[in-house]
């Protein structure tokens, strides 16, 4: 075996131990969670499993032959049983008796429903009459690169018997539904000691009599085609070699950080975008090769990278030697309005009398020499996936290419999936998006009280969220916490001292590259000092003015520079305090830094508004809860200030305000989620005091 072969083989993760004693259901489970544990089996959300199961039918209480199969968007990595769709066979049987003819097909996923088992409200997916129809007990569906990179040759049969024999049989290209249920059943009948299937352009079928015999089958197979293509794809460059150099990896960052808020803001026109940026090797050697442009222009084969990342990408023309960003960001309305211009032809020529509208016509894929390549959708995990999906095009289209020619899909077949009736369903299907979904926010001091609340919020709404604070270990924590409770798509953090201008340039560059750009600031970082005047240093002043108005103004300037190029708007809150607008005794650096914030918030609302960029101010008071500016010598001096002790200070606070009530860092959160969202679109300059009500701060 080729050297390169034995590194890239499948595991086999069969555990019999972790096995032993589990129902058939239960392994089925199993066996579709260790081949969805590795990518390069199939994708999230990619690929199928199922067993035939005998259970009792609750009606009658006689066995019944039952199909487990992967329900509707369901992911065999991750899904738990509930995942599975239940359907009795001898009705899924029944429906042959039903079916039309392939013009008709689409008609059959209505009659599903009618053969659940046992009222699981799980949805079966199209895929549902591939399995049932195999006579075998156990079916693996999956998306191996190396198998498709065979399937998406131009001579896919040929190299299908030269590597397998007859042992793996292969099908012609057919859109997955009812109709290919019937071709996978007639084949089986007809090569009873097959033990699978390659389809054309799409992936493997394998089955087995157990769900152990099926996964071995599974990972054999993969493997074979593994070592096959290895020993082939390391006698010649990849793609036509290399003409291109990678810039090294801090120009990479510095290319799409200015990259990708100008894309985002061409391509959020109907809905705010959420990049993704993939520098990996195997990116770098596509992006850099000869071949790329017309491998890219082909689009992908599989079905399922095709409805992740479109017809095909949009080829960025930078010049990693010519270093001509500036050129090409002149030329991107340009570059993505020729695209917009390609796609919506794509959808004329193919469109049918009832096709859905057509959808947004901007690329999911973007390929830049020398730099990676980023991907925009929605969400920053479907942007994500829909990377991962793209680098396993390009596996396939590195393994097609050594062995024979690659071949996409071809172009009436690849609208006929993207606009299939069925699959326009699902995604009416979708719920619908939260109201700060799609958004991207930066919150410094993120690792305090305020600062984490407001990111819980925004999470909470749909937002990706970046922690800013200078305390490194304390950001750790916040981030680990929040993102294990919200995911780690969607959090990250940097550490940024406000008033390091290069650090929070920095900071900013790092979230364009990690979200794709920002649309929200909550300038929350915070110092807080107590002495008389006579008793207050330069020293101490300046301190005070450097975080709480020189900070203030380097990451509004920051916030307002990206969202100028991105030209979509934006939001900066200021978490001030009622100390800017109230004077307080023995505070008055700490007051003048906080009002010198409240007249800069101000003077920018001026500024921004002609961009659609609102400024607003959140005046809190007294949240003495997970505030860090409240640890150490700032409570003791407080606390003198209005002769009490620590614990007295809180009730002090609570009965001079006018409600009587204490003020949380989820109360001043709250109000930072409402003038990120869409409910104050129509304010900017204005001051929202969470106080429990202090007169001398009313605003006037």
């Amino acid at each position: 075996m080729h050297k390169t072969a034995g590194k890239q083989l499948l595991e086999n993760r069969w555990d019999a131990v972790a096995a032993k004693g589990m129902s058939e259901s239960d392994l089925l489970l199993y066996r579709s969670n260790i081949l969805g544990s590795d990518k390069r089996v199939t994708n999230y959300g990619g690929g199928n499993t199922s067993a035939k199961v005998m259970e009792t039918d609750p009606l009658t209480g006689k066995p019944v032959e039952v199909l487990w199969v992967k329900g509707s968007g369901g992911d065999i990595g991750s899904m738990k049983k509930d995942g599975f769709s239940t359907l009795y066979m001898d009705k899924l049987n029944a429906l042959k008796g039903l079916y039309r003819g392939v013009a008709f097909e689409d008609e059959m996923v209505g009659y599903l429903p009618h053969c659940t088992f046992n009222l699981n409200p799980r949805a079966a997916s199209i895929d549902t009459p591939l399995h049932a129809y195999v006579p075998r007990k156990h079916v693996d569906h999956v998306h191996a690169d190396a198998i498709i990179a065979i399937a998406a040759s131009e001579n896919s049969r040929e190299l299908t018997q030269q590597i397998f024999g007859a042992r793996i049989g292969w099908l012609p290209w057919k859109r997955p539904g009812y109709e290919l249920g019937l071709w996978l059943e007639k084949f089986c009948l007809e090569n009873p000691d097959a033990d699978g299937v390659v389809l054309e352009s799409h992936g493997l079928f394998t089955w087995a009599d157990t769900a152990k015999a099926c996964y071995d089958t599974t990972i054999e197979i993969i493997n074979i085609a593994t070592a096959w293509l290895a020993e082939r794809t390391a006698k010649a460059p990849a793609f036509g070699g290399a003409i291109h150099d990678s810039l090294p990896e801090e120009a990479r960052c510095a290319v799409a950080a200015r990259l990708m808020p100008a894309i985002r803001g061409f391509v959020s026109g109907q809905f705010p975008m959420v990049g993704h940026f993939n520098d990996s090797p195997e990116v770098l050697e596509f992006v850099n090769a000869r071949d790329m442009p017309a491998l890219a222009a082909l689009g992908t084969s599989c079905p399922d990278h095709f409805l992740r990342t479109k017809i095909r990408p949009l080829v960025i023309g930078f010049d990693p030697k010519a270093g001509n960003l500036d050129a090409v960001l002149a030329g991107l309305a340009d570059q993505i309005a020729a695209y917009r211009a390609d796609y919506t032809a794509y959808y004329e020529r193919c469109k049918h009398p009832d096709s859905p509208a057509l959808r947004d016509p901007n690329a999911v894929v973007y390929l830049v020499p020398g730099v990676g390549m980023i991907t925009f959708a929605r969400d920053k995990a479907t942007a994500r996936i829909s990377g991962e999906f793209y680098v396993n095009a390009i596996n396939v289209m590195r393994g097609a290419s050594a062995v024979s020619t690659y071949c996409g899909l071809p172009e009436q077949e690849a609208f006929d999936i993207e606009y299939w009736l069925l699959e326009e369903a699902k995604l009416q299907r979708m719920p619908k998006p939260k109201s700060l979904a799609g958004r991207v926010a930066l919150v410094t001091g993120g690792a305090g009280g305020i600062g984490s609340a407001t990111a819980e919020r925004y999470l909470a709404e749909g937002a990706c969220v970046v922690l800013a604070d200078i305390n490194e270990d304390n950001l750790r924590d916040a981030q680990a916490r929040i993102s294990g409770k919200y995911g780690r798509d969607v959090v990250r953090s940097v550490v940024m001292n406000v008033t390091d201008e290069a650090a929070v340039d920095a900071a900013f560059a790092e979230t364009a590259v990690e979200f794709g750009g920002i649309d929200i600031l909550v300038s929350n970082a915070g110092i807080a000092s107590s002495a008389p005047v006579e008793d207050t240093t330069l020293a101490l002043w300046n301190k005070n003015m450097d975080i709480l108005s020189t900070g203030y103004f380097l990451v509004s300037r920051a916030a307002f520079r990206l969202m100028r190029v991105q030209d979509m708007g934006g939001s900066i809150v200021f978490v001030a305090s009622k100390n800017g607008l109230a004077a307080s005794p023995n505070a008055s650096a700490y007051c003048t830094a906080k009002a010198a914030e409240i007249h800069l918030a101000r003077c920018l609302a001026l500024e921004g508004a002609e961009a659609g960029i609102r400024v607003n101010v959140v005046n809190p008071d007294a949240v003495l809860r997970g505030s860090k500016i409240w640890e150490g010598e700032w409570l003791e001096q407080r606390a003198g200030t209005y002769k009490t002790d620590k614990e007295g200070l809180e009730e002090m606070y609570r009965q001079r305000s006018l409600l009587k009530r204490s003020v949380y860092p989820e109360d001043i959160a709250e109000a930072c989620y409402f003038f990120a969202a869409e409910t104050s679109s129509k304010s900017t300059g204005n001051i929202l005091n969470v106080d429990a009500g202090n007169v001398q701060s009313f605003t006037r």
